[in-house]
């Protein structure tokens, strides 16, 4: 194709281009955006909303709350709720207790799952599909919590922080995504090309294929972060020491004894004074134990977000 030709295609798509005659949009596009922006804000007011809503009801006059009457501003703000809630006997070891168990979990999950998922994919691997097969059984098949239980307590991990770690290293669903994601975007050359200058199984995962798994990698990590700060339920059936417990435990043990309490009160059953509970309601408790708890992960999310998408998408594609 000659230069003349390019030129003219070139001015072709100029002029076939989106915009109008004077290179502004034409009422329809206009009418289009307007139509998109419009929703997309709708929708992200959806999301936003009920977040906000909890917090100006943490920070208003509870009685307010309590009847329903805040709905989009803030009223009598004080912030008492939270400074209640921060004096629980031991909240601040078991958030110590909950920001290790995520950070340990989550980096040893990301790792063992990363490892385990990228070993799949090696056709030299002894018994690989079995062992991939034997795998995605658990996803289907439980021994139950008995069984579970008894296992654990052999294991020693009963009041044991391992018990927060080790169970929750590898899963079916973990492997699938990592396996899934190195066989569609890591190319099996470039693998064959580092065995061929000598690199051995630790070296091609670390330095070659580990780089390039960053994308899944994320996504393990936001999910394992997720599922570790908010467990409670190991707590509850395989801790009883007292400076072991997580945050989220202390905090659903101190809302369901405060609640108690506060509807004793409402009740007339009880004195306010008598309890102590005087400032806080049922719902208040409520709303400002999920803000404690949900906080740390909106700190989180943004710096995984941009990874989260690609990630679970490509790991989603074939099963």
């Amino acid at each position: 194709m000659s230069m003349n030709n390019v030129r003219f295609d070139q001015s072709s798509k100029v002029k076939t281009s989106p915009l109008g005659k004077n290179g502004s949009l034409t009422l329809g596009e206009k009418a289009f955006n307007i139509a998109n922006y419009a929703i997309f804000i709708g929708f992200m007011l959806l999301c936003v909303y009920p977040f906000y809503y909890i917090f100006i009801n943490t920070i208003s006059d509870n009685t307010l709350s309590s009847k329903g009457q805040i709905m989009f501003w803030p009223e009598g703000v004080h912030f008492t709720n939270y400074l209640q809630v921060l004096q629980i006997p031991n909240i601040y070891n078991a958030l110590f207790i909950s920001f290790l168990r995520t950070m340990f979990g989550t980096l040893l999950t990301v790792l063992v799952s990363g490892f385990l998922g990228f070993m799949m994919t090696q056709r030299k691997m002894w018994l690989r599909r079995f062992v991939y097969r034997y795998f995605i059984t658990t996803m289907y098949v439980s021994g139950g919590i008995i069984p579970i239980y008894l296992l654990y307590n052999q294991l020693g991990l009963l009041d044991n922080f391992l018990v927060y770690i080790i169970p929750g290293m590898v899963s079916a669903f973990n492997l699938i995504l990592v396996k899934t994601y190195v066989e569609s975007s890591v190319p099996e050359e470039l693998q064959e090309s580092a065995e061929m200058d000598g690199a051995g199984i630790g070296v091609v995962f670390f330095r070659i294929v580990f780089p390039l798994m960053i994308p899944i990698l994320a996504t393990l990590a936001i999910f394992s972060a997720v599922g570790q700060w908010n467990s409670f339920m190991d707590t509850v059936l395989y801790v009883t020491k007292d400076n072991l417990h997580t945050l989220q435990y202390v905090l659903y043990r101190y809302l369901s004894q405060a609640t108690a309490l506060a509807n004793a009160v409402n009740s007339g059953s009880m004195a306010a004074e008598d309890v102590g509970v005087s400032v806080q309601t049922a719902q208040s408790i409520k709303l400002t134990v999920t803000m404690i708890v949900v906080i740390p992960i909106f700190m989180v999310y943004p710096f995984f977000q941009r990874f989260f998408v690609k990630g679970i998408m490509i790991g989603a594609v074939k099963g």
